[in-house]
This record gives C-alpha cells, structure tokens and sequence, in this order.
C-alpha cells in the first residue's frame, strides 16, 4: 500500500519545524520538567532503537509507565520502531488492577514489557527477561534508528476498553484511524499548533492518550501534563494547572466537572479560567445539572458557558465521535420523562428531565438503529448508535466473533459496515443525545429505565449522599421472571449510631421508590470509595452486581425486601439481621 499522511509523519514534520517549541511538561510537586520537539524525538528514537533489538515487526509491547513522560518516551518509541504498544495502568495496591493488567499481558502474547517501574513489576509475573526500562532503552544509540513507513491498515496500538459492562477487550488501533481521528478533532473544533492542552488524565485512557497527548503532538501545540492522584485529592489543582499555564484545551469525564462545581469560595479565589476556550466533557451520558453547575461556579472566574463542550465517543471509533461546537453553549433538552421511558425524546413545557447533546457529528456515518428490528429510526426516536467511517478501529484483538457482531452491523435493509457500539440515543434537532447503555437499561412494566438518571435522584435524596456515588441495577430473584431494582449508596457512616443508618436507608429507599413510581427491592449504604469504578472513572455497575448477588460489598447497612434472596453462599439478610455499621 502506498504511504500516507500518518501519526508519525506528521510529527517528524513538527520536530523539524520547531524543533525547540516545547512539546511536554509534566507538572508534579513543585516540578516541571520540559521536553521540546528535538528532545523528544531523540528520545522516541533510542527507545525505538532499543525496543526494535529485543522484538520483531509488529510485536506487542507492554507499556507500563508511573505518571510523567517516561510513558510518551516508550510510546512514540514503540511506534518509532514499527511495534504495537499497548498502554496499561502501573501496578497499583488493590488487586483488580494488578490482575487486569497481568490479564492484559497474557491477552496481547506482549513479548516485551516496558516501564519506568523495573524493580516493581519484575516481581509481577511477567519475567525479568521481558522487562526493558524506558532509562536503560534510552541509552541506545539514536542514529541506529531508521524511519519506518507505517501503511494505513497497520495496527497502531491497542487501546484495552475499561470493561464497564464486560471485561477489557484490545482495540485494535490502525494507524488510517488514529490518523483520521485526530484531524477530525482538529478540523471540528479548530485545534492548532499554537494552542496548549493541560490534563491528568492517565495514559492509558482513550481521551487522556489521544485528545490530550497525541493531538498537540499531531498539531504541534504543547501538551501540559499533571498526575491523577492529584487532582483526585484536591480537585482545584487540575483547575489552579489550567490558569498557570494559559491552556485553552484541557478534557475531562463528566465526574471530574462535577467534583470541581463543589469547591468552596475559598479554593477558587483567585482563579482565572477566562483562556480555557475548551472544556470538553465526554460521558455517556453528559450530566445537563453538572455542566449548569459547573459554569456557575466558576462564572466569576472568567469561564464561558461556551467553553464547556460536552462530547461523545469511545475507543472502538478510536476516540471522537461527535462534539458541541466552540462559541456555542451546551444543548440541554427539557423533555417529558414519560416520554424518555417509552422511547422517545419530545419536549415538555412542565414536568421535564434536562438532558444534555453531545453535539453534532462531522466526518463519520451516524445512525440510530433499533436494536432489535435493525431498523434506522426517526428523528427522536432512542436506539443503538451506529458508527461508520474511516475513524473506527479493525476489530478486537484476537476476538473474532466478538469483532463480528460489534464491527459488523448490518440493518435491515442490508446496509452494513457498522459498528455497534452499545450505547442507547437519538439524533434530536440535528444534534446527537446519548441516553444510557443497552447492557444497562432497566425495563420495568414497559418503561425504559437508565440506571444514571435513577442514581442521580438517589443523591438527592438526603445530605447526607451529596457527593457521593450511588449504583442502580437490577437483580432477578429466585424463581422469579420479573427483575427487581437494587441500589448502593455510598455514605459518611463512621461513628453514626446503627439505628441512625437503619432508619436513613429505609427513609431514602421509601422516597426513592415514591419518586419512581416503582417498587425498590433493596437500598445498600456502602462505605466511602466502595463503588466499583473503571479506569477512566465509569461506574462498573455489573461488577457491582455480582458483588452484591455474592454478599461481597463492604455496607454499613442493607435495606432488602424479604424476597430478594442474594448470594448462595449466605442467607437472606432482613433489616433484623444487618442493621448497624459494620466494620
């Protein structure tokens, strides 16, 4: 094939351009290192000097990085050398992670492993025979390198899912998609060279990785780089990055807006976010309420609405789908809630639900296919988003049948070619309107219920959830061919009397079910930080599931109807058996 315009090329071309224009920086206690283009090309060219000893074309290649540009180094190395990368988390205290990652290794058939942590992880199962550190690769001599020609087909890198609704699967990134990804962001939003990008988000995130490291590289811009454990304990720091360094880009999931909307005058004094031209939000779906909340807060900061652009995609597309126009504000739909559970978005005067667009979608085919029927529905109509286009991926990596029904969609009338992706939605006044997940959805007496929408009316019902996450999903009893809804709500239980929680958790499962409509089965007050999350911050609301059928969550008190029978392995617990904290 012949050769094109690819990642890769249109770096090189940067590195020779401006050379001394700063590419990262990585901000972190006190520290800013900076790399420029020249340094940073030289870097990627020892490494992948040093990777291509160790492997043959087209080999996979772990790469496991702590935060800061060790991983940009190995990354852009292993594409330097005509290899595969596949970014994974660093081996992190709690168990499930260690093992996604070692699953990860075991999946890919990785041959190397690279990472700045060489003392950790050779301990972890992967040899030390496999493990090459991104300082010793750097000591390779550059000049061996030689330039490969990437052909459009050829994967890229596999980007692994955050296993949401089901375990991880490797995307397979070619090089066409990343290379049509990234000039759809440029050309629909207008990104260039001259901008700077600032994120916590981790490497191995699909936004992080892509819209927030590979774009300004692609561009030319400066890509400003923070960890995420910072930002998690104090969220204004993302924030206080953003104004000192005068980014206007920076993206983030729509929780991270949402912690920042309840910081204190105090924490926000000061601030300036007047350059901050875009704040994408990319969630399934955008919260309408965060993103009022979000611009009120920091109004007095300079920031526009027009600023906060809520978008939407996901890595089997590579990344971007569709996102909000700069200069405009967000479009938030007031629509009749009945509606919504039927199926259908229609616009209300009194008694609506707010939903947010995730903007409008340029340069990919975009249908809205009922599930079912395989069958393009109307405008307004919910169904299964299709994608088409140049920017979707090749598959799942050694998943055959898998890759046959998510890549290829077919409808009805035998247009095929899609991709399935999963999430439910409408195309409502030209613009795209993600309403939940198909694995998630919760239906109940013929309404059509979205376990995000339920979760954000369990916080609200007491102070004492503000803030923090709830789960709903539903459970199907023994014998039983109806399912019943369950609900973990994470509280502030320490030093709270028994009957104190016993009495809230039967309060808020009352209200909840009087708010719905529906009978609640079981309401569960978890501890803080109890909540199964992915990755990139998504509530894994099946693993929370099979925790709770399992009699595994760690509550301080379970509120469940007599005829909810949970966990073979345990029995019924009635208020009279589980009231009271638990250590």
């Amino acid at each position: 094939m012949s050769e094109f315009d690819s990642f890769t090329g249109a770096l090189r071309r940067r590195v020779a351009e401006r050379p001394g224009h700063v590419a990262v920086r990585f901000c972190a206690g006190g520290g800013d290192e900076r790399l420029t283009y020249a340094k940073l090309d030289l870097a990627a060219r020892a490494v992948a000097a040093a990777v291509r000893t160790r492997t043959a074309p087209a080999d996979r290649v772990l790469l496991s990085c702590a935060p800061g540009t060790a991983f940009l180094k190995g990354f852009l190395g292993c594409l330097y050398a005509g290899r595969v990368p596949v970014p994974v988390p660093p081996p992190g205290s709690h168990a499930p992670q260690t093992q996604r990652t070692a699953g990860i290794a075991r999946d890919t058939g990785a041959e190397l492993l690279l990472t700045d942590m060489a003392e950790v992880l050779s301990g972890d199962g992967f040899g030390a025979s496999t493990v090459l550190s991104v300082q010793e690769a750097l000591r390779a001599d550059p000049a061996a390198w030689t330039p490969p020609l990437p052909e459009r087909q050829q994967l890229a890198f596999l980007q692994y899912t955050s296993g949401s609704t089901s375990e991880p699967k490797g995307v397979m990134v070619h090089h066409g998609a990343l290379a049509h990804n990234l000039a759809l962001m440029r050309d629909s939003h207008g990104w260039h060279g001259g901008m700077t990008w600032c994120s916590w988000l981790p490497a191995y995130h699909d936004m992080g990785l892509i819209a927030m490291m590979l774009a300004p590289l692609y561009l030319g811009g400066t890509a400003v780089l923070m960890p995420a454990t910072d930002v998690l304990k104090r969220p204004v720091s993302w924030l206080r990055l953003i104004d000192r360094c005068g980014a206007e880009i920076s993206c983030a999931p729509n929780f991270a807006y949402e912690l920042c909307a309840r910081l204190g005058d105090e924490q926000i004094a000061g601030l300036d976010l007047s350059r901050w031209r875009y704040a994408c939000n990319g969630a399934e779906p955008v919260d309408a309420r965060t993103l009022a909340r979000f611009a009120e807060r920091f109004r007095s900061a300079g920031l526009k609405p027009s600023a906060l652009l809520p978008g939407y995609g996901l890595a089997e597309a590579t990344l971007y789908v569709s996102g909000t126009p700069v200069h405009e504000e967000p479009a938030v739909f007031r629509v009749d809630p009945a509606a919504l559970e039927q199926g259908r978005l229609a616009e209300a005067g009194t008694n609506t639900v707010e939903v947010a667009a995730s903007g409008v979608v340029r340069g990919l085919d975009v249908r809205i296919v009922d599930p079912v029927r395989l069958t393009e529905t109307a405008p307004g109509v919910v169904g299964e988003v299709w994608i088409r286009g140049q920017s979707v991926a090749q598959g799942y990596w050694r998943r055959p049948e898998e890759t046959a029904q998510t890549f290829g969609g077919t409808t009805a009338g035998g247009d095929g070619g899609f991709l399935r992706t999963g999430d439910l939605g409408a195309f409502h006044d030209g613009k795209l309107v993600i309403t939940g997940r198909l694995k998630e959805i919760i239906i109940m007496h013929g309404r059509n219920l979205y376990p995000h929408d339920l979760e954000r009316e369990a916080q609200a019902l007491d102070p004492a959830f503000d803030g923090l996450p709830a789960t709903v999903f539903a459970v199907r009893p023994p014998g039983r061919t109806d399912e019943e809804i369950v609900v973990t709500q994470e509280v502030r239980g320490r030093g709270v009397p028994a009957e104190d929680l016993q009495a809230l958790a039967r309060r808020a499962r009352t209200a909840l079910a009087r708010r719905l409509g529906v009978t609640v089965a079981g309401l569960v007050l978890l501890r803080v930080g109890r909540t199964r999350r992915t990755t990139s911050g998504k509530i894994q609301r099946n693993l929370m599931r099979d925790l709770f059928l399992r009699g595994e969550l760690e509550a301080w008190h379970e509120e469940l109807d007599p005829t909810l029978h949970v966990g073979s392995a345990r029995p019924l617990r009635t208020p009279a058996a589980t009231g009271g904290a638990r250590s």
